[in-house]
């Protein structure tokens, strides 16, 4: 959402609308606000003077902006603010939020936002590039309502089987672009070891590799989980 100089005279007309039409229809609501969602409530929204006993008492800000959003937001607010932060800080934010939301009401749905927010952020990249940097495993992500409508999934064996094997290949090549640059250009055989890993294996490398501080904890990586 950015600044529109006519929002809340707008807002406030197309509330009274409504209100007037549930009221006609012999559903009039008694007890209502609106709900904004926006980065800031700072942006140019209009002059709330003609409007003001509308905008103080029945609108309620949710605002996303990193600066704005309060260290009490609940995992959904925090989820819906990944769409305006920097790439590098996704895997972080989204790994805090989804240890927030585990064994709460949300633990199951907060995986789905998180993926309906980076498809529509990075609708352009693969499917292991996007899970890397919302810190979700492919599995995760490809059992998530977003990617189920906006994908689809195979329901035949034939193309579950097709669909693991590509995966698999996928993972693998984002691994080792990653990895190049985490750890500098790997050996022949470190390259074979990853392409060689199944995808899991590979899943559990995305997650780590973004600890990895060189090629010292590539090669200890791989001495545990692909000997």
């Amino acid at each position: 959402m950015a600044a529109d100089p006519a929002f809340l005279l707008r807002l406030n007309a197309e509330t009274a609308r409504l209100l007037q039409q549930q009221d006609r229809q012999g559903r009039a609501i008694r007890h209502w606000q609106v709900v904004v969602i926006c980065p800031s409530r700072d942006l140019n929204f209009g002059d709330p003077t003609p409007v003001q006993e509308f905008v103080e008492r029945r609108v309620v800000w949710i605002e996303l902006a990193p600066e704005r959003l309060p260290p009490t937001a609940p995992p959904l607010q925090k989820a819906l603010a990944m769409l305006l932060l920097p790439e590098d800080q996704l895997p972080a934010c989204s790994k805090a939020i989804r240890a927030e939301a585990a064994g709460t009401g949300l633990g199951s749905e907060i995986d789905d936002v998180i993926a309906a927010i980076l498809v529509s952020r990075f609708s352009g990249r693969t499917v292991p590039e996007i899970c890397a940097m919302g810190g979700i495993t492919v599995d995760d992500f490809t059992s998530s309502v977003a990617y189920r409508e906006i994908f689809g999934l195979g329901q035949q064996e034939g193309e579950q089987k097709g669909e693991q094997k590509g995966r698999q290949a996928e993972a693998a090549a984002i691994s080792l672009r990653l990895l190049g640059h985490r750890c500098g250009a790997l050996t022949p055989s470190q390259q074979s070891r990853i392409q060689a890993l199944p995808l899991s294996a590979l899943e559990a490398l995305l997650d780590s590799l973004l600890d990895f501080q060189g090629p010292d904890d590539l090669d200890a990586w791989l001495s545990r989980y692909a000997s």
